[in-house]
């Protein structure tokens, strides 16, 4: 009695399996060079000049955030965004249309290429860096959570965690320090100024830990920062965390 056996053959993979194989691929290439790329530069670059290129990075990004009218980084919904970008809008604007007359003049005074060249790649990237801080600050404004929480923010230059259960007491503070973005006095308070101003003033039960604008750490208990609407501010936390609010004679 004789048996026939039917041989099946694997049938060839359909070009949607080939698609599929392929994309994976190109998702464990790109994840690999992601991750050596990541590694090479944290044992390669100085802290600095890595925080450095976080900060473009995200200035490039809340720009065309900002351009696209994207909602603002960082606010979820019940959150509630704090602008504080308006104090320097002004200020901002002014250095614009300054690195724009500087653009069109040195074109016209400048002989050399190559030094024209040179000059209008630092012109453009000058230009793009003041776009891109004032998109920063408004895509990233102080945000006070849905839980109670406060996050402080300048662009990507600052970024401040306070737990609800942390703030002690909030007011209306109107003041004029002279000096840098954020500077630390001895007695733990933290100044966060926009525009040569700070407007409301928050004293938590413990400090809380945050980073200066370069990467050093610091921590402060007293925090002053300026919002463009600080009324509206406060009335907005002391809804959502029990804290002794006033309003401080200015």
């Amino acid at each position: 009695m004789t048996h026939t056996t039917h041989a099946t053959s694997a049938r060839p993979p359909t070009s949607g399996h080939r698609l599929a194989r392929c994309r994976r691929w190109a998702r464990t290439r790109a994840l690999s060079l992601a991750t050596a790329s990541a590694a090479v530069v944290r044992t390669t670059m100085p802290p600095k000049l890595r925080r450095l290129m976080r900060h473009d990075f995200v200035l490039s990004a809340s720009l065309l955030r900002w351009l696209a009218r994207r909602r603002p980084h960082g606010v979820r919904d019940g959150d509630t965004a704090v602008a504080y970008a308006g104090a320097q809008s002004a200020a901002l604007y002014g250095m614009l249309f300054v690195c724009l007359v500087e653009t069109v003049a040195l074109a016209y005074l400048i002989p050399w290429p190559l030094v024209h060249r040179i000059v209008l790649v630092i012109d453009v990237y000058g230009i793009v860096f003041v776009l891109g801080l004032h998109a920063a600050c408004v895509m990233r404004p102080h945000v006070i959570g849905a839980d109670g929480s406060l996050r402080l923010r300048y662009g990507p230059l600052v970024d401040i965690h306070i737990p609800a259960d942390r703030i002690s007491s909030a007011r209306l503070h109107l003041r004029s320090p002279t000096g840098r973005l954020v500077e630390i006095g001895d007695d733990q308070t933290a100044d966060l100024v926009v525009g040569g101003q700070t407007t409301l003033t928050v004293e938590l039960t413990e400090p809380v830990s945050f980073l200066r604008p370069l990467g050093s750490p610091t921590s402060a208990r007293t925090l002053r920062f300026y919002a463009d609407d600080p009324r509206s501010a406060l009335v907005a936390l002391a809804a959502l965390v029990t804290v002794k609010t006033a309003e401080a004679e200015r």
